[in-house]
C-alpha cells in the first residue's frame, strides 16, 4: 500500500514541477475524439517538443496546490489532458487551437502561461501570435526598414543629380 502512495506522490510532484517549469501548459477536454485523432494530435505536439499527458484530476488538483495554481481547479472536471512546453510558450496553444478548429470535440479548458493562470480567451490570443521564427522575421524587417529607406533615398538623389548633370 505504501508503494502505491509513494508512486502517486511522485506523480503529483512531477505534475507540479512541470506546471512550474513549463513556459506554457494547456488543459483540454478530449471527449469525443477517436484514437486516431488523438494520436494525430499527440504526434503534432511531440514534433513541437510538447509533452501531452492525461492525469487523474485528483492528482492534478494536488499538483496545482503544490504549484500554487489552485485557480486551475475549477476547470479540472471531466477528462482532462495537459500539454506542457518547456521551450516554446506559443506552441501548445497554437497546435491545440488549430486542432480544435478542425475537431469540434476538442475543447480548451484553460492553462498556465509563464507561471500565471490563463483563460481560454488568453490562450486563443496566444495561439494567434506568430511563432518564434515569424516574430524574428518581423523584427528583422522592422530593423532593416530604415536602412532600406536610406538606401532608396540616396539612390534617388544620385539619379536626380545624374539627370541634372546630363
Amino acid at each position: 500500500m505504501s508503494k502505491i502512495i509513494e508512486h502517486k506522490k511522485q506523480i503529483v510532484s512531477d505534475i507540479a514541477e512541470k506546471l512550474q517549469n513549463s513556459k506554457s501548459t494547456v488543459l483540454v477536454d478530449y471527449r469525443g475524439l477517436d484514437v486516431d485523432t488523438v494520436t494525430n494530435l499527440r504526434q503534432q505536439l511531440r514534433e513541437a517538443g510538447v509533452d501531452f499527458k492525461v492525469y487523474k484530476n485528483t492528482m492534478t488538483r494536488r499538483a496545482t496546490a503544490e504549484a500554487e495554481l489552485t485557480d486551475l481547479d475549477e476547470v479540472l472536471v471531466g477528462p482532462t489532458a495537459l500539454a506542457f512546453s518547456a521551450d516554446d510558450a506559443v506552441a501548445p496553444a497554437k497546435i491545440i487551437n488549430n486542432f480544435a478548429k478542425e475537431n469540434d470535440a476538442l475543447e480548451i479548458k484553460g492553462g498556465v502561461v509563464e507561471g500565471n493562470v490563463a483563460t481560454v480567451a488568453q490562450l486563443q490570443e496566444l495561439a494567434e501570435l506568430p511563432d518564434q521564427d515569424g516574430l524574428l522575421s518581423m523584427l528583422l524587417s522592422v530593423l532593416q526598414a530604415p536602412m532600406r529607406n536610406f538606401a532608396l533615398a540616396t539612390k534617388a538623389v544620385a539619379d536626380q543629380q545624374e539627370e541634372q548633370g546630363a
